[in-house]
């Protein structure tokens, strides 16, 4: 669980430097919420309290990089009450919870306060120096998320804001562009998956099939230049389904364990992440997508469990 969060480490430092401190003061109440939330739950419910192990500061963190970055300072403890005391103590309890806790809590707070979460976007606030370095406007920044202007005036709108694909793909890629507090940075989210990955704490199976789902389906399904234009490194690299693939869907509790249905459940993300981007309301699917894959959990273990080599108890064979 810690080196999960030393992997979270750098989004974070990222944030506060294009964002600003208060995204630093954001996640820390975020943190500090979750843990105070589950010491007073198990104690509560008489339960062994393990605000030690670091799933507590996980969800912390998670729900702190999947808000905005001007998100008012009331959000985090409402967030982490239904993540920590309902989603996860009330739904099963630690290592039995059905659905991803630091998902349900954006769930939540979207469907309660759809404008605190939705109105708190900023621009990088460094990008706004050097443009006043350079003796340009601040205006030329605009704190509109690439996916809201892909929703709202297609591909025409994120070009004219953020300028040629061949420009916003290496922005996007390094995360100067508006966006929750943790997801905009596909570089480090992803060499901190790859080194998940590489000390065995999760596998390729989910990632790979949740990412090269929505790729592919973009590019077959996302044509209209109202959409995605068929653009399939824009569908990966605009949103947060890098932050998704790595660290959300691969949570031990809430996601299969087998590799076949690591990969089915992967695909299934991808799949509903698309139908939410492309016919849905709502610009960004991930999150929804992997609360409604996660019921599917149990179904998946069970449907792709490994074979027997053994002959059976009792059996003469």
């Amino acid at each position: 669980m810690w080196t999960v969060a030393a992997c979270l480490m750098p989004p974070l430092v990222l944030s506060v430097f294009i964002f600003g401190i208060q995204t630093l003061v954001i996640t820390a109440a975020c943190v500090i919420s979750c843990v105070v939330v589950e010491a007073i739950t198990q104690k509560c419910l008489k339960r062994q309290v393990t605000i030690y192990d670091g799933s507590a500061v996980i969800t912390g963190l998670l729900i702190a990089y999947i808000i905005p970055p001007s998100a008012p300072l009331w959000l985090p403890p409402l967030g982490a009450i239904m993540g920590i005391y309902i989603g996860k103590h009330l739904l099963g309890g630690i290592g039995y919870n059905i659905f991803n806790p630091a998902l349900l809590a954006r769930a939540f707070l979207m469907a309660t306060f759809p404008v605190a979460m939705t109105a708190a976007w900023m621009p990088p606030l460094s990008t706004m120096e050097i443009f006043s370095f350079y003796g340009e406007t601040v205006d030329a920044v605009s704190a509109a998320t690439p996916l809201y202007l892909l929703s709202h005036g297609g591909m025409a709108a994120l070009i004219e804001e953020f300028g040629s694909p061949s420009s916003f793909y290496g922005r996007f890629f390094l995360g100067w562009r508006p966006g929750c507090i943790g997801e905009t940075s596909t570089f480090l989210i992803m060499a901190g998956g790859l080194f998940l990955m590489y000390k065995k704490y999760i596998t390729w199976h989910t990632p790979v099939a949740m990412l090269g789902t929505i790729a592919l389906l973009t590019w077959i399904f996302g044509g209209d230049e109202k959409l995605f234009a068929g653009d399939p490194i824009l569908a990966v690299l605009a949103g947060g389904a890098m932050l998704g693939a790595f660290f959300m869907a691969t949570d031990y509790v809430t996601t299969p364990m087998g590799a076949k249905a690591k990969l089915v459940f992967g695909f299934g993300v991808g799949a509903l992440t698309v139908l939410i981007r492309l016919k849905g309301g709502y610009p960004e699917g991930v999150a929804y997508a992997i609360l409604l894959m996660n019921p599917m959990t149990p179904a998946l273990e069970v449907w792709f469990r490994p074979q027997r080599f053994a002959p059976p108890l009792g059996s003469d064979q």
